[in-house]
């Protein structure tokens, strides 16, 4: 796709300074820039790289001065930094603008689909599917029987979401992501076999839930397990049976939680975190990477470790950590002396 420097300015309400039918074709780090390129300057400790960046055009504070000539076209906006990002969201939105249905697909004769269906090559609905409008399934997507997906949601290639599942409006599923495989749930006999305990529940995305690649959220055994509206979900966690996340809730990569936990709203938990089954987790709590959550956390609670200490109190017994080397090295030599 190809803009102009006005039509750019006109999308950021901005104002050009150069030559307005400059044209860009894709978006650079201000220090890569090369011709045909667009990039922005909000950093001070960037300001060199405008001086002798290649890029036809850069976006910049109002309140920028240039101290000596510009090869690049630059338009002034209030927040330059905003307003590249407003320029991302909307090219990422005409770069994805798709319609139409690909061949070859499975689309069952009982399936519903509203307006301005994509549905990628290979791609699979089942039986009583009900899909909404501005609905983007690409290639290789499985979607089982009796799902029901929202408006506006986008299922990246490879993506599969088992029968019964509810997928909320504006929802985005990365590639490899699963929705709703089957709890791990086995019970041993008295000779100590495991029989598979059947999963008949399901998995709920309220609106506004990204789900990243390779993420897997487990079916409930009975009832559902619920992802609540704005919860942002990294690459490659894994959510058990029956859990329940809060609202606007963000997890990073690697996080595992365990069946039937509770976390709470606006809660912000690291990569690597270890969470424990059957325990609650309060509102606004902040868990730090790798650790490991063996009990109940009260809301606000800010903690670190495995097991887990309310952070102040880790970072002050870390002191000690990594000094116990020379504190036993003092307390032999006192023993020693005595």
């Amino acid at each position: 796709m190809v803009f102009t420097a006005g039509q750019i300015a006109d999308i950021l309400e901005g104002e050009v300074h150069g030559n307005g039918e400059i044209e860009v074709h894709k978006l650079t780090k201000i220090e890569e820039g090369e011709v045909g390129s667009l990039t922005f300057l909000a950093n001070p400790k960037y300001t060199s790289f405008i001086y002798k960046t290649k890029a036809s055009i850069t976006i910049v504070n109002k309140d920028f001065l240039p101290e000596k000539a510009l090869e690049t076209t630059i338009i002034k906006v209030e927040d330059a930094y905003k307003s590249f990002t407003k320029l991302l969201a909307y090219y990422d939105q005409i770069k994805n603008i798709k319609e139409g249905i690909e061949s070859p697909v499975f689309k069952s004769d009982t399936a519903a689909f509203g307006a301005r269906l994509y549905l990628g090559a290979f791609a699979y609905v089942g039986a009583h599917v009900v899909v909404g409008d501005d609905v983007k399934i690409y290639p290789n997507a499985y979607i089982g029987d009796n799902v029901r997906i929202g408006n506006s949601v986008t299922i990246h290639a490879g993506a599969k979401i088992y029968s019964d599942c509810i997928i909320g409006d504006h929802c985005v599923i990365h590639s490899g992501a699963i929705i709703g495989s089957d709890g791990f749930g086995f019970t041993p006999d008295d000779k100590g076999v495991f029989t598979k305990v059947p999963q008949i529940g399901n998995v709920i995305l309220e609106n506004y839930v990204d789900v990243g690649a390779g993420t897997t959220i487990d079916r409930a055994t009975m009832g559902s397990t619920i992802i609540r509206e704005g919860v942002k979900l990294d690459n490659h966690i894994q959510i058990a049976h029956n859990v329940e996340i809060g609202a606007h809730t963000v997890i990073a990569a690697q996080a595992g939680i365990a069946g039937s936990t509770k976390i709470g709203k606006h809660c912000m938990i690291g990569g690597q975190v270890g969470i424990v089954g059957h325990i609650v987790i309060g509102d606004y709590v902040k868990i730090q990477a790798q650790s490991g959550i063996g009990r109940n956390v009260k809301d606000k609670e800010v903690i670190q470790g495995s097991p887990a200490l309310p952070y102040g109190d880790y970072n002050k017994s870390y002191v000690h950590f990594k000094n116990l080397p020379k504190i036993v090295s003092r307390i032999d030599q006192l023993e020693k002396s005595n």
